[in-house]
């Protein structure tokens, strides 16, 4: 990522301007340093400016690494494609590389796992390729196989099983592989955020500043800071049980629609397997990312409102009767003394 041209064009600055503000962060200064002493360096950008050039620099920066250490890691296992470096490359948030990253992410011992080293994945991509056949025809016929071929290869430790066994080991294998498309997680992010509800209710029956939050419901995309920021605080402190509400029925055909093709029984399996991976897998992780997304953004009104709210009392005028001197240490220009 060429980090000065993205900069560049989301806060429509030189590029000259922000290079030079870049290497003076690099070089130690700090921001109201840099707004007021070189001016000449940054155009005269603002200190509200440079502080949001410093964080996207930070965040463009730490996504630059994360790219390096997700390749790497992926050419390691020898995965890596074209496609998929360039799918990498585009990403232009952490979000959408660990969606991209997923199914190549070391996992711990998962069910799906467990049901790969069984080798149970060629029987979970005939299920997927939703055929005429029943998923019980094409385990029995996958373990008609299995058996014949362990038998041949003198396999005396193949492990056994039965059919139920193998399509529930197939289930998993299908629900991690649905839980893994980068493309439908984006798609379930888009409409929890657009659709879901935050809502809290009360722990204790006491009375606490948090009565207010006891039965307390409303749509996320228009939930001001300081109640996140207070519904936060409620349940740190066992007061408040917190939950993000939405249609499930919905996001669920939503994560279905990407899978499931036509109506026959290995359709049906798939759609259970897709549900199981919207319930089990997917749920959780969207609801923390989401709850983490509103107190991130939460926390930045807060400190916008200090700010205001700081500013007039910074700016109100001496005490009365008394004498005041100012100095402006500007050691290119010379010293200013205000009396």
């Amino acid at each position: 990522m060429d980090i000065v041209k993205t900069l560049c064009s989301e806060l429509g600055k030189s590029p000259e301007h922000v290079s030079n503000v870049i290497e003076l962060i690099d070089g130690g200064s700090t921001i109201p340093f840099i707004a007021r002493y070189r001016k000449e360096l940054h155009g005269g950008m603002d200190d509200t400016s440079l502080r949001k050039l410093a964080e996207r620099l930070e965040y463009l920066r730490g996504l630059d690494e994360r790219r390096t250490a997700v390749l790497s890691s992926i050419e390691a296992q020898g995965k890596l494609t074209e496609e998929l470096r360039a799918e990498i490359d585009s990403a232009e948030t952490l979000a959408r590389l660990e969606d991209i990253y997923r199914p190549f992410r070391p996992k711990k011992r998962t069910r799906a796992q467990i049901a790969r080293e069984k080798g149970l994945e060629p029987l979970a991509a005939a299920i997927m390729l939703q055929g005429r056949e029943t998923p019980e025809e094409l385990a029995e016929r996958f373990l008609r196989d299995r058996e014949a071929a362990s038998v041949s290869a003198d396999a005396s430790n193949c492990e056994p099983l039965t059919a139920e066994e193998a399509l529930a080991g197939a289930r998993d294998i299908i629900a991690e592989t649905v839980s893994d498309d980068a493309a439908s997680r984006e798609k379930l992010r888009s409409f929890i955020g657009s659709h879901a509800k935050l809502r809290s209710e009360a722990l204790r029956d006491e009375d606490s500043v948090y009565r207010l939050y006891y039965d307390f419901s409303q749509p996320v995309s228009g939930l001001q800071g300081h109640r996140v920021l207070a519904i936060d605080r409620g349940e740190r402190e066992g007061w408040l049980r917190v939950s993000v509400e939405f249609d499930e029925d919905r996001a669920k055909d939503l994560l279905a629609e990407g899978f499931v093709r036509g109506s026959g029984a290995c359709s049906a399996f798939v759609r259970d397997a897709s549900d199981d991976a919207f319930s089990r897998l997917i749920l959780p992780s969207l609801t923390r990312e989401l709850r983490a997304r509103l107190t991130d953004e939460a926390d930045e009104g807060a400190i916008r409102a200090f700010a205001l709210n700081l500013r007039p009392l910074l700016m109100q005028p001496p005490v009365r009767g008394s004498v005041v001197m100012g100095l402006d240490p500007g050691y290119r220009n010379g010293c200013k003394v205000a009396v």
